[in-house]
């Protein structure tokens, strides 16, 4: 089982809105068809019971999402008051990625996840990188339909000889750009895999991570069965997943037998 966590919106027409907690179609299939595992969500999960949750689980995945981190966390006021944000899932998924690091519990990042991990362990963002002298701008046309939106934008640079060279076949790859934000500064924890052509970070890896720990800015979740690449990066997300349940129910049926 794959933990995703929800989005917190209000959602309502009439001049009325309710709270709600949402979950794409998009990632929850990638998880269960590219990485044969089954997609679960803790709603109303808080931060004092990620460690009973995580216990239940065999890995996690930080979705991408119309909110922002909320720049409080790299120490900036807000860029842009109309850009949306999630305070709720902020204050889970921070702690979140700290928890699955240390706990060794495979963890995969994709756009705001992406982010969210770089924020967790001590990165920052450019809110609207496409403001930032000689980067490009890599939103979507928002008024596309979606196979345009998510259709490949440009090219990235892999890191030769590593595990996403591996999955791409090679060391340059055709990917989608679907994000306002990105990484300002790589955490220290991080080692980056993957870049733009303006420079800008678009994977990386958790340094000494004892398990999956990797992310994109990305969306590989995107119809990932079509394009070999993103199926092999849900293949060993699930490979991993899978590996964890394996040690996971050892370690329940051992507890099990233990007398008293």
């Amino acid at each position: 089982m794959v933990w995703l966590p929800a989005d917190h919106r209000l959602l309502g027409d009439h001049g009325h809105q309710m709270p709600f907690l949402l979950l794409g179609d998009k990632y929850a299939r990638a998880v269960k068809v590219g990485a044969q595992a089954q997609p679960v969500m803790f709603p109303l999960a808080e931060v004092e019971q990620i460690d009973e949750l995580l216990g239940m689980v065999d890995g996690v995945m930080l979705t991408g999402s119309p909110s922002n981190v909320h720049p409080s966390h790299f120490q900036e006021e807000v860029a842009d008051p109309s850009l949306p944000l999630d305070a709720d899932r902020d204050l889970l998924t921070l702690a979140l990625v700290k928890a699955c690091v240390h706990l060794g519990v495979p963890l995969m990042g994709i756009c705001r996840g992406f982010q969210e991990i770089n924020v967790a362990l001590g990165g920052a963002l450019h809110q609207r990188v496409h403001l930032v002298p000689g980067m490009n701008d890599h939103r979507e046309p928002k008024t596309a339909p979606p196979d345009e939106q998510y259709a490949p934008r440009h090219p990235i640079r892999i890191a030769e000889g590593s595990v996403m060279a591996e999955w791409a076949g090679g060391t340059e790859a055709q990917v989608n750009s679907l994000h306002g934000q990105g990484i300002a500064r790589l955490a220290d924890g991080l080692t980056p895999l993957a870049w733009a052509p303006d420079g800008l970070v678009e994977a990386f890896w958790v340094k000494g991570a004892r398990t999956f720990a990797y992310a994109m800015q990305w969306h590989p979740e995107w119809r990932c069965w079509d394009t070999p690449f993103y199926a092999a990066i849900f293949e060993a997300f699930g490979r991993a997943c899978r590996q964890r349940r394996s040690l996971r129910l050892q370690a329940n049926d051992l507890a099990r037998s233990q007398p008293g």
